[in-house]
């Protein structure tokens, strides 16, 4: 049986060297990247062979016996056979991949000065320690309730470790509606800048847990700024 599991990356010279695969399915298609967004450049028939050369969590590199290489999804090489005749079998995401993922997208849930928050983000890695990041934020306050978007950077001091700690600054902007009260006051929207510290564990080979705190600023066109603190914890897909 195939043991993919231990399919190293290989050189493009060591192509006689690579696993091969005989294709199943009507066809194959050849993707660009590792991942859908990317476009499909090349499709090999039923029958023809495949070689595996590296993979990338959920997307392996191959290449056709006419020399093209490209990225395959692993739910088709499952339905692919050994020249043997056997059926292939693919493990999960090996741990390694962990550190060659570029996007990864969660939702958190946690406290900002008082107010419920739900937050959508996402992330992509510039290394395989720094991440540009980017997060949307509904808050649910007693006396009001608001948005927020902010961007920044987040950096892993041990990103190959299943557990890593991390720090994180960045900045956006705030806008809070008043609920009806005695006292009529505006809408406001407000820049706001924030640094924090966090925590990030893989829960398996495509989910993270991830806490943090971050410290925000608000700048608002009063005389004095505002200190809010904001503590959340979520969950986290790569891919």
């Amino acid at each position: 049986m195939l043991l993919f599991a231990a399919l190293a990356p290989v050189a493009a010279t060591a192509a006689a060297d690579a696993e091969q695969v005989v294709v199943q399915d009507p066809y194959l298609e050849f993707h660009t990247g590792p991942g859908r967004g990317y476009p499909i450049f090349y499709v090999v028939d039923r029958g023809e062979a495949v070689s595996l050369l590296r993979r990338r969590t959920d997307w392996i590199k191959v290449r056709s016996d006419r020399g093209r290489e490209g990225w395959v999804h692993r739910s088709q090489l499952e339905r692919t056979l050994t020249p043997q005749g056997e059926q292939v079998k693919l493990a999960g995401p090996a741990p390694e991949s962990r550190l060659e993922h570029r996007w990864e997208t969660g939702l958190v849930t946690g406290d900002f000065g008082g107010a419920n928050i739900v937050s959508a983000t996402g992330s992509y890695a510039l290394t395989q320690s720094l991440h540009a990041r980017l997060d949307v934020t509904h808050l649910l306050g007693s006396y009001s309730n608001g948005w927020m978007g902010t961007a920044g950077l987040l950096h892993a001091f041990m990103p190959q470790r299943r557990v890593s700690p991390f720090v994180s600054l960045g900045g956006g902007i705030v806008h809070i509606s008043p609920k009806a009260t005695i006292v009529q006051s505006g809408d406001r929207t407000d820049p706001a800048a924030y640094s924090g510290l966090g925590v990030r564990g893989y829960l398996t080979n495509r989910f993270l847990l991830q806490a943090e705190y971050r410290k925000f600023v608000v700048l608002t066109s009063r005389d004095d700024n505002e200190e809010i603190d904001e503590w959340t914890m979520g969950f986290t897909y790569f891919f």
